[in-house]
């Protein structure tokens, strides 16, 4: 009997035990997927790999966040898809990878002269808020960002619009478009595999920002960058989780999740501007030469791709969609945002 009674004694500290670990955290821990589609050492990566650690010091490791960068759980262009089924549990990656499927939001990556990664993503920011685009019902959308003005970076020199007639570009989404305006062939391609492309003579040339120079080390495979920031494009990106995921979760884990998204609306921003700066340097390390377009070839460039917008507003109207307020929101927010920089 006494046997019985120590048995018993034991199996109930065991379950006060396990009450009390659980109480305290000890085995409520949430561990969640993070695809990017950065690879580890982009700037991108680092400031989502930062932020997953705010969320954990924040919760006091309530939650857990394993980061699989490079695509390694979901491709780039599936990394939306695989956000809403659960393959992950959070995503990272570009809207224009896509294409058709965001259609309101095709509007942030219109050729509208954006001065900086800073003012792409607090456009790209609060453009969501106020527009409410349906096709983000079905994600928690924690924030969204965007790159810095996209460049021509070429293997041979561009200086006019003719420079670039016939020319293989490699480009995404609405940038193709872009492309095909200045008289280039678009080569519909993610970042992944630019590189190759470039190395391999399939392109001839890349529109991005910056910091692909560096952060994908397109410098190596290009030997000029033609600055035309006045028709400066962005890719706006996303942070998104799964909606049933975001459920689960307590009211006051939600919150921090919040907290920290909005503080990481700058620091994503900021983290562009810095990695354009460290693509001009290392571009320049390599021997890579920058090519200022003149005063009317600007103008040209600027007129020809026009039709880029107003072919997005015919396209967002037809589907239904507010696509010239769209973009004159866009408008409106960089001209606000370019002022504020100042």
């Amino acid at each position: 009997m006494k046997k019985k009674g120590f048995c018993i004694t034991i199996a109930a500290l065991c379950t006060i035990s396990f009450v009390l670990a659980f109480s305290s955290g000890v085995l409520a821990q949430t561990t969640l997927t993070y695809s990017i589609f950065f690879p580890a050492t982009h700037a991108q990566a680092k400031a989502g790999e930062a932020w997953a650690k705010e969320i954990e010091k924040r919760t006091g490791g309530k939650v857990k966040i394993n980061i699989f960068a490079g695509g390694s759980l979901t491709p780039a262009d599936q990394c939306f898809d695989g956000v809403v089924k659960g393959i992950s549990d959070i995503g990272m990656s570009c809207f224009a990878y896509t294409r058709g499927r965001l259609p309101l939001l095709e509007a942030l990556d219109l050729p509208m002269g954006y001065p900086s990664g800073m003012v792409a993503t607090r456009v790209a920011n609060d453009f969501a808020k106020k527009m409410k685009p349906k096709e983000l019902d079905n994600v928690k959308v924690l924030y969204l960002h965007a790159h810095g003005p996209g460049l021509l970076h070429t293997q041979k020199p561009v200086r006019t619009m003719a420079d670039v007639k016939g020319m293989k570009i490699r480009s995404t989404g609405l940038s193709a478009k872009i492309v095909e305006m200045l008289g280039g062939v678009s080569v519909a391609m993610p970042q992944g595999g630019t590189y190759e492309a470039l190395q391999k003579g399939v392109v001839q040339g890349t529109l991005a920002p910056m910091e692909t120079l560096k952060g994908w080390k397109q410098a190596q495979v290009i030997k000029y960058t033609t600055d035309c920031t006045n028709i400066g494009y962005t890719t706006a990106m996303f942070v998104v989780m799964n909606k049933n995921k975001w459920a689960s979760l307590p009211q006051d884990v939600q919150k921090v999740f919040d907290d920290v998204s909005e503080e990481w609306i700058a620091v994503a921003g900021k983290a562009w501007d810095d990695a354009d700066v460290e693509g001009y340097q290392f571009s320049a390390e390599q021997g890579n030469k920058v090519i200022k377009l003149s005063a009317a070839e600007q103008a040209r460039w600027k007129k020809a791709v026009k039709p880029v917008a107003e072919g997005y507003i015919k396209n967002a109207e037809s589907k239904g969609l507010p696509g010239r307020q769209a973009v004159a929101e866009v408008e409106l927010l960089i001209k606000k945002y370019s002022k504020a920089k100042k």
